[in-house]
């Protein structure tokens, strides 16, 4: 005998519990509305790359700085331990970069991915910078490059069903944890 599941509509409030089992990612919103994007090329207050280093380290979700870049987590990631690495200078084109940045965009690059490996051990990596709006850049004015940590199966059916990312750690935490060990890795 099979046993009769009853649908019953949602609650009033959103993110109420129902049979149709939603994954409520209300951080998302802001993200798809623009929030945290400057409205212009300049460098300046509107820029959360040029923000971030001038708050706390927690506040910043700053992970390590550099003498010319620092490590950041992403705000909106695709994976958790979603990091970028951004020159602090803003600046929108790699060709603009200057040796001594690109060393050390290219060093933090590599202690990121060490620091990675050791804390979350994900089985590969993509790295990668989107230079431009028309080539994905969220932040076009300021140029950064993404490592994003990978494990076997973390791609489902959310992101292509529902536009939607299950990430299961919250910024800050996975900031503190790639921040404590990060001189440990990278001796």
């Amino acid at each position: 005998m099979t046993e009769t599941v009853v649908c019953q509509p949602a609650g009033e409030l959103p993110g109420t519990p129902d049979c149709f089992s939603r994954l409520w990612t209300p951080y998302r919103m802001a993200y798809i509305q623009g929030d945290n994007r400057p409205t212009n090329q300049a460098a300046g207050q509107q820029c959360p790359f040029c923000r971030a280093p001038v708050v706390s380290d927690q506040d910043g979700l700053v992970v390590h700085r550099g003498r010319l870049a620092f490590v950041v987590m992403n705000l909106y990631p695709y994976s958790p331990g979603h990091l970028l690495v951004c020159p602090y200078r803003h600046i929108a084109e790699y060709t603009g970069l200057t040796d001594e940045e690109l060393d050390d965009i290219a060093r933090l690059t590599q202690s990121a991915l060490r620091t990675l490996s050791s804390v979350s051990q994900p089985a590969g990596f993509n790295l990668g910078i989107n230079q431009g709006e028309v080539a994905g850049a969220g932040i076009a004015g300021h140029l950064h490059q993404h490592v994003v940590p990978r494990w076997a199966g973390d791609t489902n059916f959310l992101p292509i069903v529902a536009q939607t990312r299950a990430i299961p750690q919250l910024l800050a935490d996975a900031r503190s944890l790639l921040a404590g060990h990060w001189i440990e890795v990278n001796r």
